[in-house]
This record gives C-alpha cells, structure tokens and sequence, in this order.
C-alpha cells in the first residue's frame, strides 16, 4: 500500500536509511559546507567580544524560525524585548524570545549530558511555555495552510513515537562512519517524520540541528543562522520533506540542508567581519569626540546587543547611575546611540548595529 497522507506514517523506516546518503554530489556539497563551517567556527574563537554574537545572532535566528511557524514579529521589537523582558510585548515577540531562551538551555545541557530525546523535550517545553511530553492521543495531522488538505499523518502511539526517538538518538551518535553534517540532515528530516509533539516540532527540530553541529565539534557557539535560509527558500524546505517521505528521495534533501549550511555559515562569517569593522569604527569615533566618556569596556558594552540600558553599565561596574546616564547621553550627543523613551523607561539604542545586524548589505554609515 503507497502512503497516505490522511493515514498515520506508522511505518516510517527506522534510521540510517537502506540507501547510499553519500553520493558523489552530496559529498562534494559536504566539503563545501564543512569548510565553511570551519572559517566560522575560527571567527568566532576570534572575536574579541563573543557576547556580541551569542546575544545578536541567536535572536535573528528565534525571528526567522518563528516566522517559519507564521509566527511574525520583528527584529527590533526582539531586541528591544531581550534587553527589557519588563516590557508589554505582544504574544508573538514572546515566544520567539522563548525560542532564544531554548536554544541557549539546549546549549547549556550539552555540557551536562548528550543531546537526547528528553533535550528535545525540554525545548519545546520552553517554546511552548508549558511541559511537553511525547504524543499520547491521535489525532495531530499537518495540512496546507491556504487548503485545509491533509499532506502529512505523523505516527501514533506512544510506544511507537519512543521507540522511533531512541532510533533517532542512537542513530546521532553512533553513526560516526557518516559525516555529521549529512548526519544532522537525515537527523532532521526523522524529528520532523516523527513530530513527537502536538505542536513546536519545527523550532524544536531546527534548535536541534545547531545543538548537533555543536556537540560535533562543528561549531563551538549555536551562532549559525540557519533559518534564514530556510526562510527564504521555505517552499523547497517542505518539499525536500514531503519527498523522502513519499518517493524517498534522499540526495535532493541532502543538497539543500548542506546548501543551507554552506550559504547560512558564510553570511555568519561576513556579518562577524563587519561588526568587528564597525566595533573599530565606533571605538575610533569615541575617542575622538567623547575622549571622557571613552573606555573600550563601553564600547563593547553598547554592542552586546543593539539596545542599552543605564542599568546595564551600572550592573557591569562601567560606572555609578549618574555617571552612566551621562556617558550614554554623551555617547547620543555624538551620533553613537539614539536615545528612545519607551513608557517609563529610556533606552539607547546602537542604529548602526542594528542595521548591520537586520540588513543584507554588510555596510553601515560612517560617523562624520
């Protein structure tokens, strides 16, 4: 019997897949991607100030995943948001903010345990804002948003749905014959075949993604924007897996995971490349027109995220509240922050940086 969409996919094969992954066309994609993940991963170690990717980079990536889900908020309301949790926010700039938090738990348990089921658990949990535990009732099925048709019937029953994510695991780690980028691709696909939950699946699945790359030694931060390209390519996205579900067509999946990876690292890289320029630029800019106000350790504070608060240089022994009101209205006065009163609250927010961060061209403009 041929698959059914409207039917539980019961019998998804269990991992590795009965077929040649590392075709001649995926392995030279692979190399392409590992070296890119390579030249990032070096970057990174090489930042002066790594806060500034772990706080930025993260949060694009919470957006972009969320936006995938139809989730939509905007960049500056997540920047805003992560530097004052206090303020009102709408529902959708909060569950991508959860999205940001989830990552880093995910990150942060890889030091204390491998990446399992039960990490997958607790992400979607903190996505969700609520426990979430395997599937236990029928009755979840994916359909076209525009449609209303039926394209995918995930497998049910518990025991099932467990049996299938202890598969998934051992296949992570004990495939080591399989390069991990490829690994991470079939890994991903599986997650979404199962869709152990009733709902976050897909953020679930792609905090995953980096989390493996991590525990691999591929990555030493979760800094890889992958959903950006999955965004923009989001129709391939669902079709690449709707096709090894039907048809198993492994290769052109593989492609476009490892295309994304390649594409994703390198626009890592060049935007690391011109926040290090614009950090220089702004440090230049302070010592010549605030030479007072000036220390390298506010400079690299104002770029740990666009928006800065008082508070933050004074948490950060910069200086005293009176003193740190006037550094960062100096900082204002010569074209450095931009000053916002939002409620009760002042903010000063770095308009170059968040430029460069939201924005494909890797330019910003020059202080006078």
């Amino acid at each position: 019997m041929g698959f059914d969409p409207a039917r539980p996919y019961n019998d998804l094969p269990d991992l590795p897949p009965g077929v040649d992954l590392e075709t001649r066309p995926v392995l030279k994609a692979c190399v392409r991607a590992r070296a890119a993940l390579a030249a990032l991963r070096q970057a990174t170690a090489l930042i002066p100030n790594p806060s500034v990717l772990i706080n930025t980079i993260p949060l694009l990536e919470a957006q972009a995943s969320s936006e995938i889900e139809n989730i939509v908020t905007t960049s500056d309301a997540l920047f805003r948001h992560a530097r004052m949790d206090s303020l009102p926010t709408d529902p959708a700039t909060k569950e991508a903010l959860r999205y940001r938090t989830a990552l880093k738990a995910g990150f942060d348990s890889l030091s204390k345990r491998p990446l399992t089921s039960r990490t997958a658990e607790d992400v979607c949990s903190i996505i969700k804002h609520t426990r979430m535990a395997v599937r236990k009732v029928p009755g979840t099925r994916l359909a076209n948003d525009a449609t209303g048709e039926v394209i995918y019937t995930p497998p049910e029953v518990e025991s099932r749905l467990r049996d299938k994510l202890g598969n998934w695991e051992r296949f992570v780690h004990d495939e080591a014959d399989l390069d991990p980028v490829i690994r991470m691709a079939v890994a991903h696909y599986q997650f979404e075949a199962i869709h152990p939950f009733t709902d976050g699946n897909g953020r679930t699945g792609r905090i995953l993604n980096l989390l493996m790359l991590v525990e691999q030694g591929l990555l030493d931060q979760p800094v890889l924007y992958l959903s950006r390209y999955i965004i923009k390519n989001r129709a391939a996205y669902y079709d690449g897996l709707l096709a090894v579900t039907t048809t198993g067509r492994w290769e052109p999946w593989l492609l476009y995971m490892l295309q994304a990876v390649e594409e994703t690292a390198e626009w890592t890289l060049a935007k690391i490349a011109a926040v290090r320029s614009l950090v220089e630029a702004t440090a230049e800019h302070a010592r010549k027109a605030a030479p007072k106000q000036y220390s390298r350790e506010l400079i690299d504070l104002i770029f740990v995220q666009p928006y800065c608060r008082i508070e933050n240089l004074v948490e950060s022994g910069i200086a005293r509240r009176q003193t740190a009101s006037v550094y960062l209205h100096r900082l204002a006065e010569v074209g450095i922050l931009r000053e916002e009163q939002v409620g009760l609250n002042k903010l000063f927010l770095n308009t170059r940086f968040l430029k460069l961060l939201t924005r494909e061209p890797n330019s910003y403009p020059r202080f006078g």
